[in-house]
């Protein structure tokens, strides 16, 4: 009689798999802390891919209750991924310096994943797609992302829906570029914080939405702050600026408009 063998812990982790994932090139100590960093914010951002593809399937079908659970947990891993940049923050300058011929042309610009989470968050760079050709199936995937309605986007046709004004133009964009500002988007939201008790799940929509671009702030400069800490002002191993291309990305803004109705409320 064969005694039934039950399903342990690291067998529904898979934990050999993941546990065996790590292969340093150098032989540094620090290494191991290198790898182990970007492994684990590729596995949260699995998940706020997972949650934010969810949301705007949802926000899209006026299903704003889940969506609500779905972008706060986003954020909440957003502050998960902010504090990792702590971890890697106690690499000094020399240890970096001793792994980093190892890396070759590798870098985090060619993460698939951030690309589609900045796609589905309304940042669509058509540009970026160049740093996944080599990959053909990488490719699609964040091509895919590029020409899905992000979730703005999404929140704004909401708008539309629910008979707030909102431009002709914004509802009928090319979803591949980048979003612009538009004063008639502003007004749509000001007629919504107006009046937040006859559009309180708007106005719930439009909070849950700065809360995910204040995480997502944070993690923008958390990363700046490392980088330039570790490598001052090199260019990254992928060939980017480094530290002035970070830079620059802290002026990017989401949902614009959700920000300027503050001056005008």
């Amino acid at each position: 009689m064969n005694a039934k063998i039950a399903m342990d812990y690291g067998d529904y982790l898979h934990l050999d798999d993941v546990l065996q994932s790590q292969h340093p090139l150098s032989p540094d100590h620090n290494e191991l802390l290198f790898i182990i960093q970007h492994q684990t914010s590729e596995l949260w951002m699995k998940l706020m891919l997972h949650e934010l593809r969810a949301a705007i399937r949802n926000v899209a079908d006026d299903q704003l209750q889940p969506a609500f659970k779905m972008l706060s947990r986003v954020s909440r891993i957003m502050e998960q991924l902010v504090h990792a940049w702590d971890v890697l923050a106690t690499m000094t300058p020399p240890e970096y310096s001793a792994i980093r011929p190892h890396l070759g042309h590798s870098s985090g610009f060619q993460s698939w994943q951030y690309r589609c989470i900045e796609f589905a968050c309304g940042n669509k760079q058509p540009a970026m797609l160049e740093q996944h050709r080599h990959r053909e199936s990488r490719l699609a995937e964040v091509e895919a992302a590029l020409h899905v309605p992000s979730l703005y986007d999404e929140s704004l046709r909401l708008l539309h829906r629910r008979d707030i004004k909102v431009p002709d133009a914004v509802l009928q964009r090319d979803v591949t570029t980048p979003y612009v500002a538009d004063k008639g988007v502003e007004a749509a939201w000001l007629e919504v914080y107006r009046d937040p008790d006859a559009h309180w799940d708007l106005y719930q929509l439009g909070e849950e939405l700065v809360d995910l671009e204040d995480a997502f702030r944070l993690w923008r400069f958390r990363h700046l702050t490392t980088v330039q800490r570790i490598i001052g002002f090199k260019t990254g191993t992928g060939g980017t600026a480094g530290v002035s291309y970070l830079r620059a990305m802290l002026d990017v803004e989401l949902f614009p408009e959700l920000w300027s109705i503050r001056t005008a409320l």
